[in-house]
């Protein structure tokens, strides 16, 4: 068995899902349901034995034990976090406290349960082979000028947003318990995922949002900010080879060799969308675009040198941004449901019914 942190959100979601595609290891999903956690992003596996879930926080050091002693899984992946950047300018608290708080309750617990695995098993986990991925950002490098080379391993952290700065810190903690305690820990830094049952507030299903409901496509400054986009099956494939292979006490950069400005991410949405939904007055969605005041400390691009994981484990991302930005606004087409629920309220209602306002 695997304990996935976060699993209820977009890349955890999807990568429980990938993970099933190619496994039939069992996994424990712990998440706390924050506004971005979604069970119905894993309701085809409501049925599935292989599949267990917990409601909760990973600041919750005696759930996190209750867990680890109950299931002993053989790894752990760290998916949770509070993730958007915007948010984390108008609250960075919540970010402080789970990403850095939370991590470092998730490490110590982690560390205790590890040094008290047999040094090997036949089944089952063990001290040799248990792992702790912690997956992160490409953010915590700060930010490129168009002429510097794509982000490396060994690029120093300099994270310029709360978020990032979170992150970064969660980096430095999952580092430094391999480096002083020997605990196996493997770090991914990733760069822009978009895909399936992504929470409609980062750009690519915010566009694909309000371009459907007539809204404006926001655009922050002059939209020439450079992001690397990474599908998120891709990225998920990526982890689990990283899971499968790599080294302990090593951090692998996951990108999808895909830079583009986020003027042309909109534009290129907005040309998908004119072919697979036009709009009923016969004009194309670009006429939605507007530009809105730049964000504080917006970093102008992130590339991604993704080099060191098809080197060392054989990955390569399997979509260009074209194939993959098809893929996603056909989801989201096929899925309006998700997303009126998600957007509308009705889902946290379901979260507090269900599970009575815990964690």
């Amino acid at each position: 068995m695997i304990l996935v942190t976060g699993g209820a959100g977009f890349i955890g979601a999807n990568f429980i899902h990938a993970w099933f595609k190619h496994t039939d290891e069992p996994v424990l999903n712990l998440d706390k349901l924050t506004y971005a956690g979604n069970l119905a992003n894993l309701a085809k596996l409501n049925d599935d034995p292989r599949y267990l879930f917990t409601r909760g926080d990973i600041n919750d050091r005696d759930l996190l034990g209750t867990l680890l002693n109950q299931h002993h899984p053989r790894a752990i992946l760290h998916f949770a976090a509070e993730s958007h950047v915007d948010r984390s300018i108008l609250g960075p608290g919540e970010f402080i406290q789970t990403n850095i708080v939370g991590s470092f309750h998730l490490l110590e617990m982690t560390r205790d349960y590890w040094n008290r695995l047999p040094d090997t098993s036949q089944d089952g986990a063990n001290k040799r082979d248990f792992r702790f991925l912690h997956v992160s950002t490409d953010e915590v490098y700060g930010t490129l000028t168009p002429e510097d080379p794509p982000f490396a391993e060994t690029n120093p952290h300099l994270p310029n947003s709360p978020y990032a700065a979170s992150k970064a810190a969660s980096d430095h903690l999952a580092r430094a318990w391999h480096h002083t305690y020997g605990l196996p820990v493997l770090i991914t830094n990733c760069s822009n995922n978009y895909g399936p049952y992504q929470f409609p507030e980062k750009l690519i299903p915010l566009v694909i949002h309000n371009a459907l409901a007539g809204k404006p496509l926001p655009i922050y400054g002059d939209g020439m900010q450079v992001r690397d986009w990474l599908y998120v099956e891709d990225h998920c494939l990526a982890i689990m080879r990283v899971l499968a292979a790599g080294q302990p006490g090593e951090t692998y950069n996951i990108g999808g060799w895909n830079e583009k400005p986020n003027l042309e991410v909109v534009r290129t949405i907005c040309g998908v969308l004119d072919a697979a939904r036009p709009r009923a007055d016969g004009r194309g969605y670009a006429e939605q675009m507007t530009f809105v005041q730049d964000r504080p400390g917006h970093d102008r691009r992130y590339a991604i040198n993704a080099a060191k994981i098809e080197r060392e484990l054989g990955w390569r991302p399997g979509e260009s941004f074209e194939s993959g930005i098809v893929k996603t606004v056909g989801w989201y087409l096929e899925h309006a449901d998700w997303v009126a629920d998600v957007t509308s309220g009705a889902y946290r209602q379901w979260v507090e019914r269900q599970y009575g306002g815990r964690g």
